[in-house]
């Protein structure tokens, strides 16, 4: 359900959106996936911006994504987050 909604919040700001990591500006990632974390602390090294999202009700998974370098929100924010970060840059 995210994933093509995402894709179109990516494709309206004119952007692409790519499976390699190492072609892209700005990961966005399902916090709740297994390895999110730690996917999340790689991109971050890598100089990657992050956006993480996942349910409301796992603020735990918010906050380590959080301190894992990432912006996260809950779903019912990252469709707009998405369109504010790219529009910003």
């Amino acid at each position: 359900m995210f994933r093509s909604k995402l894709g179109a919040v990516v494709a309206a700001s004119g952007g692409e959106v790519v499976r390699d990591a190492a072609e892209c500006d700005l990961a966005v990632v399902a916090i709740e996936n297994p390895g999110a974390v730690d996917r999340i602390r790689g991109w971050v090294a890598g100089g990657t911006a992050v956006l993480a999202y996942g349910s409301h009700v796992r603020a735990d998974l918010l906050r380590a994504a959080r301190d894992a370098g990432a912006e996260a929100v809950p779903n019912s924010e990252v469709e707009r987050r998405l369109a504010a970060l790219l529009t910003s840059t």
